[in-house]
């Protein structure tokens, strides 16, 4: 199971930092990923984040 750290301050006006433990296969395969699309594995992370998000609340809307 993953385990996340989240910062106690106010968060930066570009987002807040996790820190995320991925198992080895797994995160190999977002390496994989962000390889092929040319990105890093964070953006590969933040984007599969925004999506099951949406799929779990389909109203909710990032303020940018």
């Amino acid at each position: 199971m993953a385990m996340t750290t989240k910062q106690h301050s106010a968060p930066a006006k570009e987002g807040t930092r996790a820190s995320v433990t991925f198992p080895a296969d797994l995160y190999a395969e977002l390496e994989r990923i962000a390889e092929a699309k040319k990105v890093s594995v964070a953006w590969v992370v933040r984007d599969a984040a925004e999506k099951y998000v949406e799929a779990q609340y389909p109203l909710f809307r990032r303020q940018q």
